[in-house]
C-alpha cells in the first residue's frame, strides 16, 4: 500500500468535521441511479482523441506510466494528457474534489480503496461497467475481491490498479536463535508464543509490533479483528464495531503491549523490521522489495495469521484504483475506460508489478518472471485467494479510517476500557452517518 503521513495532519479533527469537508464540494449528481443514468445510453459513442489522466505515480511509478502511456497512445491513436495530481492519494483526491467547481477535472483519476466513496456521494464518479462495455473491454479476468472494493449498489465506479495486501514477516535467525520453527506463525496465539519465546530467548527485544496512528492500522488490524470474528461494521451496521468479537480481538492487542510481548512502533512497522528491532511484523507487500534489500538477515515471509474464529487468516486488500469522471463527455469516458483496461491488462499489469511491488490485478497476469527473481512474492500473491473486501466504518464512512487509527493509538498506547471506547466510538460513527451519509444516498 503507498503510504502517506499527509492526512494525519488532521490531529484530532471529530468524524463530523471530516464528514462534513469531504462532502463539501458539489458534483453533477449524488451517487446511485443518477450516477448510473449519466452513462446508461452510449450506443454510437466513439472515443475521443485525447484524454487526461490524474495520478500520484504509486509506488514511484511515474517512468512507467509514460511507458504504458506510450504503448497506449501507439495502439489505439488516443493522445493522453500525463498530469501529476498530487503527491499522494489525498491531494489528487482534494484536488479532484475542488475540480467539481471548476470544471478542470482528469478524465481517469487514481483513487484510494479507503477514501473513494466521498466522490460518489459526491456524484463525481461515473460507473464504469457500461463504459467498458462499450469500450469492448473484459473486466472478468480482475481479482474478484480486488474489484469489488470499488463496488457499491450493484455498480463498479473504479478498477484495480496499484494495489496491495498486507503480509506476514519474521525474522529466521532471530527463529533459530529462539529455537522456533521456521515455518512461520499460523494463528494468533502462535504469534504471541512466539514472540514470548523470542524475548525469553534474548533473540530480540521485541516480538511483535502493532502500526502506529499514522500507518493506518485499521488496514492491517482488520485481520486480527476478522480472526476473532470482528469487524469495524457490517455495511452501514456498526454494531459489530463494539461487539464481543472486535472487543476480544483489541483486548488481545491491548493485552500483548501491556504484557510486553509486542509494542507500538514508533513509525513505519516494516522499517523496524529490516532493522532488526522486531523479530515479527504484519505490512505491506508493497514492502517486500525494500525489506529484502535493506535486511541483512534472512527474511521468512508468510500468509496473515487466523484467528479463534477463523482457521487461516481473512487479508484485507489496500492501495488505488483508476476512476473515470462523470464531469467528462461521454466520448472522453469511453476512451477513459479504454485507457484504464488497457494499463491494468493481464501483460501491464504484471509489467506495472514487476516495477513497483504491487500485486498484479488480473488473475491471467504471467508472473513467472517476477516469482523467479523475488520467490517470496508468490506467497503474496497465492494470499489474494484469502481476501476480503474492507468494511464500510473503514472503507465508505468519511473520516472513518483516521477515527479508527486514533482510536487504536488510544487503545494501544494507554489502559482505557476496550468496550467502553469501541461504545463511544460506534456511537459517532452512527451520529455522522445519519447526518452526513444517509440523507446523501437516499437524496
Amino acid at each position: 500500500m503507498f503510504r502517506s503521513n499527509s492526512r494525519r495532519a488532521l490531529g484530532g479533527v471529530s468524524l463530523a468535521a471530516a464528514a462534513a469537508l469531504a462532502l463539501t464540494a458539489c458534483g453533477p449528481a449524488v451517487g446511485g441511479d443518477d450516477a448510473a443514468a449519466d452513462t446508461a445510453d452510449l450506443s454510437g459513442v466513439e472515443p475521443a482523441d485525447s484524454i487526461t489522466f490524474w495520478t500520484n505515480h504509486p509506488g514511484g511509478s511515474m517512468d512507467i506510466e509514460a511507458s504504458l502511456i506510450e504503448s497506449f497512445t501507439e495502439e489505439t491513436g488516443i493522445e493522453v494528457e500525463h498530469v501529476t495530481a498530487g503527491s499522494n492519494y489525498e491531494e489528487v483526491a482534494q484536488r479532484f474534489q475542488n475540480g467539481q467547481t471548476s470544471g478542470d477535472v482528469g478524465d481517469v483519476v487514481v483513487v484510494s480503496d479507503a477514501t473513494w466513496f466521498p466522490a460518489y456521494l459526491n456524484g463525481s464518479l461515473a460507473p464504469i461497467d457500461p463504459l467498458f462495455e462499450q469500450a469492448g473491454a473484459d473486466s472478468a479476468t480482475y481479482q474478484e475481491t480486488l474489484f469489488n472494493d470499488y463496488l457499491y449498489e450493484g455498480s463498479h465506479y473504479a478498477a484495480p490498479y496499484a494495489r496491495s495486501t498486507p503480509i506476514f514477516y519474521y525474522n529466521k535467525d532471530q527463529y533459530e536463535a529462539a529455537g522456533l520453527e521456521v515455518a512461520g506463525p499460523a494463528t494468533w496465539d502462535d504469534v504471541k508464543a512466539n514472540s514470548e519465546a523470542l524475548v525469553a530467548a534474548g533473540a530480540a527485544d521485541t516480538g511483535f509490533v502493532f502500526p502506529e496512528e499514522s500507518e493506518y492500522p485499521a488496514w492491517t488490524m482488520a485481520n486480527l479483528v476478522w480472526g476473532y470474528g470482528g469487524a469495524w461494521s457490517d455495511e452501514w451496521d456498526f454494531s459489530p464495531l463494539d461487539g464481543e468479537g472486535t472487543v476480544n480481538a483489541l483486548t488481545f492487542a491491548q493485552s500483548a503491549v501491556t504484557d510486553g510481548w509486542a509494542q507500538v512502533a514508533s513509525g513505519d512497522p516494516g522499517t523496524a523490521f529490516a532493522s532488526g528491532a522486531t523479530s515479527q511484523v504484519i505490512a505491506s507487500t508493497g514492502s517486500l522489495t525494500t525489506i529484502l534489500e535493506n535486511a541483512d538477515f534472512e527474511v521468512g515471509v508468510g500468509f496473515l495469521p487466523g484467528g479463534p474464529e477463523a482457521d487461516t487468516g481473512i487479508v484485507p486488500t489496500g492501495g488505488a484504483g483508476l476512476a473515470v469522471a462523470s464531469a467528462s463527455s461521454p466520448e472522453k469516458q469511453v476512451a477513459a475506460a479504454m485507457f484504464v483496461d488497457f494499463v491494468t491488462n493481464a501483460e501491464n499489469t504484471a509489467t506495472y508489478s514487476a516495477g513497483t511491488g504491487y500485486l498484479p490485478v488480473r488473475t491471467d497476469a504471467d508472473m513467472s518472471d517476477v516469482y523467479a527473481e523475488t520467490p517470496a512474492f508468490e506467497v503474496a500473491v497465492q494470499q489474494l485467494e484469502a481476501t476480503r473486501s474492507q468494511d464500510f466504518a473503514r472503507a465508505f464512512l468519511p473520516g472513518g479510517d483516521l477515527r479508527l487509527a486514533q482510536t487504536l493509538q488510544q487503545l494501544l498506547t494507554g489502559s482505557d476500557d476496550v468496550q467502553t471506547t469501541l461504545t463511544s466510538l460506534r456511537e459517532e460513527f452512527e451520529g455522522v452517518y445519519e447526518t452526513d451519509v444517509a440523507p446523501e444516498l437516499e437524496g
